[in-house]
């Protein structure tokens, strides 16, 4: 009895070592199961330590050492597999054996093969897809528990004189295997707590990141300003609880939600000097309260005692900051300052594809802009010369032009929006086509036939007319009669195929790229809208036909 107290003393010594351990983040890669070499490194070294440790606590007994030994080479095997497990008994053996004593070969051996037990149970578990028992207190216990039984078997078979090893045994088995089998258990316990207390904190932090990430999601694509920065701070605020949640730009604060709202102003300067630094500095200021005390810059009497200041950034430009606040006597946790650092990350990332997206918008305005600079110049001196014509023989002819002149300008002075309808499109394609028949008279001839259920259906504004112009300029105007153009759609699998057809078949790719920047653009935004399969497609069959054409998809 007073052998088993005194190895449960020692084993208590020993887990107080593994309790304080695992605070640390050495036990961390103990929490999962791996086959990465490292893993495998860290369990051999630091199970090997347990296994010589065990030994050192020991107690004299009989020229031999009543120890936890057996603590570290069980759960080296059980967390590393058999070879770590081999090694690390293999280890804690020769150890041993060093110290010497008639028992010095079977304890290496012992100590040897328990490691390798417990590295085939480590096996046994994986491939019956119970990894999750590897952590089970009871289930150590019972792994331990039959290595120390099977080392108590090596002693007697190698160790001699026999009867000095049955003696040994006779005294020591009862207290090593009870001292070993419950450190065991403990210790996975232990771990067990650990690894439960590592999975809340994840699951934690995982749950508000999602949540922050769900409930901000396009908030700052339309803009970094004051209205978009005080619902993310108050999303940030609402999710971790701290104190207060202040948003800046480099100049100003944005939005500030929480204790201090009182004083703390949107639209009014920055005047703390640790935000002016985060932000020339490029760097993540924590104000802790103690070490780094925090005053407020505007109130002596602000509630507000610690700030973590982080840079939003597009690229390498800091463009502002999101500040965490918590009362005095407050500190901040560890799951709000590691999460304020992904908050900062996600803000700039949508702060920078906002950007994008407005860039973008001004690129395809331009565009637009440039489509109509190219229609728009020798357009309108041919539809003046038409119409100085037509007014001598025919006024009232010549009024209605004007009125289709009128539309269509006033149609492309609206055409800065990214999507019209086909069916607008038609009617900005009818208002060009009024005037060019007026010019060519007699030599063109044009039908449309669009099936009514695309008319609703969105395309890229200004899409159709340079596909007609295109027809006139190249095709129609090469003709001395007989000039027609077809624009009409076919039904297909995939969706509906729009074209625009001239029976001249006289058009052929520009030599340079200046005169083929109208169709570059059209089949651009095109693909833009609708993915590659809506991209441009011309056929030319000389002196019969050209057809240009496209893809608008079925929609799901």
């Amino acid at each position: 009895m007073d052998l088993i107290l005194s190895l449960l003393q020692q084993m208590c010594v020993y887990l107080v070592l593994a309790y304080m351990l695992s605070k640390t983040p050495i036990f961390l890669p103990l929490l999962n199961v791996s086959n990465r070499l490292s893993h495998k490194l860290s369990t051999y070294v630091l199970f090997s330590l347990f296994c010589i440790m065990g030994t050192y606590f020991g107690l004299q007994i009989s020229d031999a050492i009543a120890n936890t030994r057996a603590i570290g080479a069980v759960m080296g095997g059980l967390f590393g597999g058999p070879v770590v497990g081999f090694f690390v008994g293999l280890t804690g053996g020769l150890h041993r054996y060093h110290l010497g004593g008639f028992t010095d070969l079977a304890c290496a051996i012992s100590t040897t093969a328990e490691g390798l037990i417990g590295g085939l149970f480590h096996i046994y578990f994986l491939r019956k897809g119970k990894s999750d028992q590897l952590f089970s207190p009871s289930v150590v216990f019972a792994i331990t528990l039959i290595a120390e039984i099977v080392q108590m078997l090596v002693i007697l078979i190698v160790a001699k004189p026999f009867d000095q090893a049955y003696a040994l045994v006779s005294a020591i088995a009862a207290p090593m295997i009870i001292a070993n089998s419950v450190g065991a258990a403990l210790f996975m316990s232990i771990l067990q707590d650990r690894k439960t207390i590592f999975e809340e904190y994840s699951a934690t932090f995982s749950r508000r990141a999602l949540n922050i990430a769900e409930r901000s999601v396009g908030i700052l694509a339309s803009g970094f300003n004051v209205q978009n920065a005080e619902k993310i701070a108050r999303i940030v605020y609402e999710e971790t609880s701290v104190g207060a949640v202040s948003i800046t730009d480099d100049e100003k604060i944005l939005a500030f939600v929480g204790i201090g709202d009182d004083h703390h102003k949107p639209n009014t300067p920055i005047s703390s000097q640790s935000t002016l630094d985060a932000i020339k500095q490029n760097a993540i200021i924590y104000l802790d309260g103690a070490e780094k005390p925090y005053q407020c810059s505007i109130s002596a009497n602000c509630k507000l005692g610690s700030a973590l200041i982080i840079p939003l950034r597009t690229g390498e430009k800091v463009i502002g900051t999101i500040k965490l606040y918590e009362p005095k006597r407050k500190l901040f946790s560890t799951i709000n300052m590691s999460m304020a650092k992904g908050i900062a990350q996600l803000l700039s990332s949508q702060i920078l594809f906002g950007d994008y997206q407005q860039k973008q918008t001004l690129l395809s305005q331009a565009e637009i802009k440039l489509l109509h600079a190219q229609v728009n110049p020798h357009f309108l001196f041919n539809a003046l010369n038409t119409i100085s014509a037509v007014i001598r023989r025919d006024p009232t002819k010549a009024r209605e032009l004007i009125q289709h002149l009128s539309q269509f300008f006033r149609s492309n002075l609206k055409q800065d929006i990214e999507t019209v309808t086909l069916k607008e499109e038609l009617a900005h394609v009818n208002a060009y086509l009024t005037i060019e028949k007026a010019r060519f008279t007699d030599r063109l001839e044009v039908t449309i036939d669009i099936d009514e259920s695309l008319l609703t259906r969105k395309v890229p504004t200004f899409t159709l007319q340079p596909l007609v112009e295109n027809a006139i300029k190249h095709g129609i105007s090469n003709l001395l009669e007989g000039g027609k153009i077809r624009i009409y759609s076919q039904m297909s699998e995939s969706g509906a195929q729009v074209v625009v057809e001239d029976n001249a078949g006289s058009y052929s790719p520009p030599a340079d790229d200046h005169q083929g920047l109208g169709m570059q653009i059209v089949d651009k935004r095109l693909t833009n809208k609708f993915g590659r399969t809506s991209a441009l497609n011309i056929e030319v069959d000389a002196n019969h036909y050209t057809r240009m054409s496209f893809l608008i998809p079925n929609t799901n």
